[in-house]
């Protein structure tokens, strides 16, 4: 290790006042996020050198979850070992998480106000725009092959008219990318100047046994104490299985989030969705706490105590089940690294999930886009398959002009992400307040 350290191991201390500052400036998405870390880690303190960290980066790519708090986590056991890994992985994640619930309470309490609703819809407009610019950029990396491209339309297909969830087209896609997919090449550094650490089963046995009680052991108290049908219960189980299957990041795991949270659990509305995502492309953190205010608002109107008291409790649940296997993820697998990287196939299969994810944010590119646009959207049934059909006299001028607008901002002229959502949202109180 100490070859990859380049000055020392930092204190607790410094952890936490580096992690702290990082994860308060994690604006901007995993690849900003990334940035971030890489000018702090770096080229500032120069804590870790560049092979180390394009090592771990690609481990993380491999993982279900947000690369990026895994990437964090990764650099603080680097650097000190399990509670340095903490020290990262929480920092990067609580500042966005205090933001998001707070921004929850605020949606929950005020969000009748025209004033706000003026607010949130010109940002939900908006925040389809970033969702075509994730859908570009994914499809411009994902898709390089025939074959690629297939993976990703039958994906599209099978979500979008066949009603299928989004894990059994993660499974799907492993196999079919194995299969018909030639294997990334390898990237980052050769193994022998990284110095890895040696792993061993005993070590390896004892953290999967103490981080699975720390994530599992939680979700059975709450199915015993509450019952298995409680809202806190099923969200404990939700997040758990999404915590497993979210490759590909929080556009790709979104579309199944609004099938189950939206049409199944009815926690919250279709519009709502977007307004989530919205709050969080606002705040520091990785994407995927939106699922913080998917999590607020069912606990606000399933769990039967005070609205606010529900909500925090119920963003809790979400947090905890979202983040708490990322940190299983690397302490238990880190130590692995370099048998991951060397496995062949495994780079393919994962080349089919980029794949079917692409044609899994279509379609929620596609979703997102007609309850933007449209007041009203049934469904049109032709034996298994279900058509979405918009009611023209719902039409919404006004979201598709900011719509427009912001895709031209961010796709032509690359402005800044939080400039292009916050001027959004002034047009959306102009909208609603002129007309």
């Amino acid at each position: 290790m100490s070859a990859s350290i380049m000055n020392g191991s930092p204190s607790y201390g410094e952890l936490v006042s580096v992690f702290g500052r990082i994860g308060v400036l994690s604006f901007g998405g995993p690849a900003g996020q990334i940035a971030l870390m890489h000018r702090v880690l770096i080229d500032e303190r120069k804590w870790l050198d560049e092979a180390r960290f394009l090592h771990a980066l690609n481990f993380c790519m491999l993982l279900p979850g947000p690369e990026a708090m895994q990437l964090a986590t990764y650099a603080g056991w680097l650097l000190r070992g399990v509670v340095g890994g903490l020290i990262a992985g929480l920092l990067f994640v609580l500042p966005g998480a205090v933001v998001i619930t707070a921004l929850s309470a605020l949606y929950v309490s005020f969000g009748g106000v025209p004033a706000v609703e003026g607010l949130l819809f010109g940002l939900k407009a908006a925040v389809l725009a970033v969702v075509l610019e994730a859908l570009l950029r994914i499809s411009r990396r994902a898709l390089k092959s025939g074959n690629a491209l297939v993976i990703a339309i039958v994906a599209f297909a099978a979500i979008a008219f066949a009603g299928i969830p989004f894990p059994v087209i993660i499974l799907l896609a492993l196999v079919a990318g194995a299969f018909v997919l030639p294997p990334a090449p390898l990237k980052g550094v050769e193994t022998e100047t990284l110095a890895p650490r040696s792993p061993t089963l005993a070590s390896f046995l004892a953290t999967s046994v103490i981080w699975l009680a720390i994530w599992l052991a939680p979700l059975m108290a709450l199915a015993v104490m509450l019952g298995p049908q409680h809202v806190f219960a099923t969200e404990a189980r939700f997040f758990s299985l999404m915590a497993t299957v979210t490759f590909g990041g929080a556009y790709a795991v979104l579309a199944y989030v609004a099938q189950q949270a939206v049409e199944v659990y009815g926690w919250l509305r279709p519009d709502e969705m977007l307004t989530g995502l919205g709050l969080a492309e606002t705040t520091p953190g990785p994407l995927i706490l939106v699922l913080v205010f998917v999590g607020f608002l069912a606990g606000v109107r399933e769990a039967g105590l005070d609205p606010l008291a529900g909500g925090t409790l119920g963003a809790l649940v979400a947090l905890w089940f979202t983040f708490v296997p990322c940190f299983l993820w690397i302490f238990a697998g880190a130590p692995y690294i370099e048998t991951l990287r060397h496995v062949r196939w495994l780079s393919a299969a994962l080349a089919g999930v980029t794949a079917a994810v692409v044609g899994v944010i279509a379609n929620l590119a596609l979703w997102f886009g007609l309850h933007v646009f449209f007041g009203t959207v049934g469904e049109l049934r032709l034996g298994p398959l279900g058509l979405p059909v918009p009611e023209p006299a719902s039409f919404v001028p006004s979201a598709a002009v900011i719509a427009m607008a912001a895709a031209i901002a961010l796709l032509r002229y690359h402005i800044n992400l939080i400039a292009v959502l916050a001027l959004a949202a002034l047009c959306g109180i102009a909208a609603s307040t002129w007309f």
